[in-house]
C-alpha cells in the first residue's frame, strides 16, 4: 500500500446511550433469575449500618405494641369471668328480693283474728236508754268539792293532814306564819288596857264629884274602850286566820302546799300551770258518792222525767256495774269540758248535768274518775 494514499476512514460506532443503558438492564434482568430468593429477615439483616440504626426504634415500638396488645387481651380474658360472676350475683339477688317480697306480701296479707277484749265492753242494760259520760264526785248538797283558801298571806309553817285522811269539822289543817299578827294582837290588848284604865279613873272621879269631870269626857273615854276592844277582836280574828281548820267533816282529797311555801288569799301559785290553786281540796264523807252525768244537748229532749228515770254506771276498765239513784238535774246547759279521751268524742257541743247517787261500799272509784252511764226509763 502506498503510504501517500489516504487511509480509508474507519467508522467507529459509539455505543448509543440507549444501548449502553440497556446493557446493564439486560445484565440486571439476567442476574435476577440467578439470585436466590432470601427471606425477609435476611434482607433486613443485611442493610447498611445506617439502615440498621434507623430500624431499631421501629422494632422496639412494634415489640411494645405487641406486648400491650397481649396484655390487653389477657386483661379482657381475665375480666370476662368476673363480669359473668357479677351478673350471676345480681340475678341471684334479684330472685331473692322477689321471693322476699312475695313472702312479705303473703304474711302481711294474712287475715289476723282480733284479740279478745281485756274486759267486756259496756252494754246497754235497758231496751231504750241514753248514753252519757259521768264523773265521780263527793256527795255534797251542791255537788262540788270544797276548795280551801287562806284569809291571810304568809309562808306555811306546818301541815297537819295528808291526802286521803278523814277529818272532822274543826280539825286543824295547816298554819301560816303569824308573828306579825300576834304582835298586832298584843298591841291591841295593851291599847284596850290603857283605854280601860283611863275610863275607870274618869268614871271614879265622876262618881265622887260629877262636877269634877264633864259627861262628854267620860263618854269619850268609854268610846275609846269600845274601839280598843273592837281592835283587839279584829286582831284576834286575823290571828285565827293563820290557823286554817276544816269547815266540815270529810276526806282530804288534795294538798297543794308544803312547809315553807308562800301563800296568799288567792291560794298557792303553781309554777307548772302558772295558776293559783286552792291549798286543800276536801270532799264530804265518802259513804255515798255522786255521779255527775253530762247529757248531750241533742238528747236532752229524750231524758225521762224525774219520777221515771233510772240509771246504771259501769266503771271503765272493769265489768263492775252499779245502779244509780236519781238526785237532781242542774238546770244549766254549759259547754262540755269534762273529756273521757275517746277518739270520736266531740267537744264543740253543750251538755246538761244530771246528778245521781250511789253507795260506795267497796267500789274502786275516786272523785274525778270518768265512768260510762246509761239512763233509761222505768
Amino acid at each position: 500500500m502506498n503510504p501517500d494514499e489516504p487511509k480509508p476512514e474507519v467508522q467507529v460506532t459509539e455505543p448509543k446511550p440507549e444501548a449502553a443503558a440497556s446493557k446493564p438492564k439486560a445484565k440486571a434482568v439476567e442476574l435476577k433469575p440467578e439470585v436466590k430468593p432470601e427471606s425477609k429477615t435476611e434482607v433486613k439483616s443485611e442493610p447498611r449500618p445506617e439502615a440498621k440504626a434507623e430500624s431499631k426504634p421501629k422494632a422496639e415500638a412494634e415489640h411494645k405494641t405487641e406486648v400491650k396488645a397481649d396484655e390487653t387481651k389477657t386483661e379482657i380474658k381475665a375480666a370476662a369471668p368476673k363480669t359473668a360472676v357479677g351478673t350471676k350475683i345480681i340475678f341471684a339477688l334479684a330472685i331473692v328480693g322477689i321471693l322476699a317480697g312475695l313472702v312479705a306480701a303473703y304474711i302481711f296479707g294474712m287475715e289476723r283474728k282480733a284479740q279478745p277484749p281485756v274486759f267486756k265492753p259496756v252494754s246497754n242494760p235497758y231496751e231504750s236508754a241514753i248514753y252519757a259520760n259521768g264523773m265521780i264526785e263527793s256527795d255534797q248538797p251542791s255537788g262540788a268539792n270544797i276548795n280551801i283558801f287562806p284569809e291571810v298571806s304568809g309562808p306555811i309553817t306546818q301541815v297537819f293532814v295528808h291526802e286521803g285522811q278523814e277529818v272532822s269539822a274543826g280539825t286543824l289543817l295547816f298554819t301560816i306564819e303569824d308573828s306579825v299578827q300576834r304582835a298586832n294582837t298584843e298591841l291591841a290588848e295593851a291599847n284596850l288596857k290603857a283605854a280601860q284604865d283611863q275610863y275607870d279613873k274618869r268614871r271614879a272621879a265622876y262618881d265622887i264629884d260629877p262636877k269634877s269631870i264633864s259627861k262628854d269626857v267620860l263618854d269619850t273615854a268609854e268610846d275609846a274602850v269600845i274601839q280598843a276592844a273592837a281592835a283587839l277582836k279584829a286582831a284576834n280574828a286575823l290571828l285565827q286566820y293563820c290557823s286554817v281548820k276544816a269547815p266540815v267533816a270529810g276526806v282530804v282529797l288534795v294538798v297543794n302546799t308544803a312547809v315553807g311555801s308562800y301563800v296568799s288569799s288567792q291560794g298557792n301559785y303553781d309554777t307548772y300551770t302558772e295558776l293559783f290553786d286552792p291549798l286543800v281540796i276536801m270532799s264530804g264523807p265518802q259513804d255515798y258518792m255522786d255521779v255527775r252525768c253530762f247529757i248531750d244537748e241533742i238528747l236532752v229532749s229524750r231524758l225521762p222525767s224525774k219520777w221515771h228515770i233510772q240509771a246504771q254506771m259501769q266503771i271503765i276498765g272493769t265489768d263492775i256495774k252499779v245502779p244509780l239513784e236519781f238526785v237532781r238535774v242542774q238546770p244549766y246547759v254549759s259547754p262540755k269540758i269534762e273529756l273521757s279521751n275517746q277518739k270520736q268524742e266531740q267537744v264543740d257541743l253543750r251538755v246538761l248535768p244530771v246528778i245521781f247517787r250511789f253507795e260506795k261500799k267497796d267500789a274502786p272509784v275516786y272523785p274525778g274518775q270518768m265512768v260510762d252511764v246509761f239512763i233509761g226509763q222505768k
